[in-house]
């Protein structure tokens, strides 16, 4: 039988990339994923009006959903509530795609076409490895991340090329646990997930995409994101039960919930 693909993309202020996003669902794609959730996380630019108009406007309906969250839940959150449907829905596969427009899903094409991603529980995409192309990136930012990866490579004892890209394929039998439920919503929840896949013994393999900023408005507060980051590497590496145990949370929410807009 054919795989259940989910192919969920999170939304936030991104009305004027969000469409570029969903053109990417060429015929193509139609042919390897079954079905395309956008999450809104309270966008406050029209953006859901844009994904309305752009699933009729296509004859898209019942292929691309769009849903709304309850609150906003910040990136982590919204991955939460995608894993939390591609569990209940039967998925054998889930893939994040930012709505952001700076990755792009014809990236990972090829792998789906031959099937490669099949032997991996978490199928990562690298901004920052041989074959991978970068644009409008600056220098400072991409040493910095080639710093991080090469301490969070050494401390987790594997060889990692990207912490944290925008597009990235898991296998959802790992997610039906809920392992994740704890971890922070915010910014940080892939670098918690990486540290996860560490102590899980996930099989982990990464591949080269392109990523382009242009348009895009970042969120990211490199300096305070960077010390936090390194505090819960060193956590963990004292503590590794901690990924178990610990609540990562500031905000403690029972059900990470979200409603079809239509």
């Amino acid at each position: 039988m054919k795989e259940k693909i989910l192919l969920f993309i999170p939304m936030y202020n991104c009305k004027n990339q969000i469409t570029r996003v969903l053109q990417q669902i060429d015929d193509t794609v139609k042919e390897l994923v079954t079905e395309v959730i956008v999450v809104d996380n309270g966008s406050t630019d029209g953006g859901r009006k844009a994904v309305l108009e752009y699933i009729k406007n296509t004859n898209n309906t019942g292929f691309i959903k769009l849903l709304k969250n309850r609150e906003n839940y910040n990136l982590g959150g919204s991955q939460k509530v995608a894993f939390s449907y591609a569990v209940e829905n039967n998925f054998d596969y889930f893939i994040i795609l930012h709505g952001d427009d700076q990755g792009n899903i014809h990236d990972l094409v090829p792998y789906l076409k031959s099937g490669e991603y099949k032997q991996y529980d978490r199928f990562l995409g690298s901004r920052f490895m041989k074959g991978s192309k970068i644009q409008g990136y600056s220098k400072f930012r991409t040493f910095g991340n080639r710093v991080y990866n090469l301490i969070f490579s050494i401390f987790l004892g594997r060889k990692l090329y990207d912490l944290g890209a925008g597009l990235n394929c898991y296998k959802v039998k790992i997610l039906k646990n809920k392992f994740y439920i704890k971890f922070p919503d915010s910014l940080m929840f892939d670098y918690i997930m990486l540290m996860a896949s560490s102590y899980y013994k996930h099989n982990i393999k990464f591949f080269p995409i392109t990523w382009r900023e242009d348009d895009q408005v970042s969120n990211v507060r490199m300096l305070n994101q960077a010390i936090t980051t390194l505090k819960y590497l060193f956590s963990f590496f004292f503590n590794k039960k901690s990924i178990e145990t610990k609540e990562f949370r500031k905000k403690i929410i029972d059900n990470y919930e979200a409603t079809e807009v239509k």
